[in-house]
């Protein structure tokens, strides 16, 4: 923890500004995880979730056949330094009460967005609703035009808009450019219901958010309508290394059975060639984990490779391959199985020919 990082915390708690201030908290949490003192990040943690902090729990209760209230339990995708300051960005333009409430996060699929709206809105300890377009959008000529109408009505008359976070997930399904050739002309009606709907709403404390995977294709009238857009695409290669290794590090802590290598690891990701996103790697570490023997604590280490690594399953039984990609004798023998002395020979044995 940094001083910058105390000096934070007094500042926001002076301002009375409880999204900035829980946030910077969250982010100290996060800090004494990654050194090692995981009792004290869950303990900051756990003061977090209590209930008695600067603003009540949201009780507010929204009936709509559009709106699907969400529970949010799981921790979001760990984000690279740069997405969070837009991130802090946001809380504070929400801190502030200057009428910026309407974001659009974009970038390709897995790279934190819906997982960062909901962990933006446990920080703003408001109840989080998701636009239902299976309900929303409707095969009658017209109907989804005005489903988008009374969808907007709606929100405008939410008794407390300040504890209500509303998300449209993938607004691709009614955000397309109207002048795409390819776009079906009742689809077009619903965009411009959409525009209209976001132009009625009202200048009050509700706080909306949209992600897409096709940014390129959204159409631009739409795309002005929103306050702040972020990108999410912002990872390098080194970024997705260290979120794999934080990722690992969650799990290793969740699930006993597992051995914490994390230099062998590492080395395996680092394999990778192109590193995927946040979403996939998540489901590739979780799933190695969870197909892997209890009994066996290196077990998703060998999953991890043959997922990983083209060819994987080929390669992990190839001694003389293992070493070429650099993994010692000890971890040769993790991943192949072969001792470290039969490995030993048999590279000598090679060396030699």
């Amino acid at each position: 923890m940094k001083k910058r990082d105390v000096l934070n915390l007094i500042r926001y708690y002076s301002e009375h500004n409880d999204a900035a201030f829980r946030n910077e908290a969250y982010g100290i949490a996060k800090d004494f995880d990654r050194s090692g003192d995981t009792e004290l990040a869950e303990y900051v943690l756990a003061l977090l979730s209590d209930n008695n902090t600067f603003v009540p729990q949201s009780s507010q209760a929204v009936h709509s056949e559009f709106l699907h209230k969400e529970l949010v339990s799981q921790p979001s995708l760990p984000l690279p330094e740069r997405i969070m300051k837009d991130l802090q960005g946001v809380l504070n333009a929400i801190g502030h009460n200057a009428g910026v409430n309407r974001f659009l996060f974009y970038g390709p699929a897995g790279t934190g967005k819906t997982e960062s709206v909901k962990q933006l809105s446990t920080i703003l300890q408001r109840e989080l609703y998701t636009v239902d377009f299976n309900v929303l959008i409707d095969s009658k000529l017209g109907q989804t035009s005005k489903n988008i109408a009374n969808l907007f009505a709606e929100m405008n008359s939410f008794t407390h808009p300040e504890q209500v976070v509303v998300l449209f997930d993938e607004i691709d399904a009614l955000a397309m450019d109207r002048v795409d050739s390819h776009d079906v002309r009742e689809m077009g009606r619903a965009t411009s219901a959409l525009l209209k709907g976001l132009d009625s709403l009202s200048d009050g404390k509700l706080v909306l958010f949209a992600t897409t995977n096709l940014f390129d294709r959204f159409d631009k009238a739409l795309v002005r309508r929103f306050d702040a857009t972020i990108n999410f695409g912002k990872y390098s290669q080194k970024d997705l290394a260290e979120v794999a290794s934080s990722l690992m590090n969650g799990y290793a802590e969740q699930f006993s059975f597992v051995n914490r290598d994390m230099r062998l690891f590492n080395k395996i990701i680092g394999l990778m060639g192109k590193i995927p996103y946040p979403g996939e790697l998540k489901n590739m570490i979780r799933s190695s984990i969870a197909f892997s023997s209890p009994g066996d604590g290196n077990d998703y280490l060998r999953r991890l490779y043959v997922v990983a690594i083209p060819d994987g399953e080929r390669k992990i039984k190839d001694v003389s391959l293992l070493d070429a990609q650099g993994f010692t004798l000890r971890e040769i023998e993790i991943l192949s199985g072969v001792s470290k002395s039969t490995a030993s020979r048999e590279l000598k044995g090679k060396s030699h020919e």
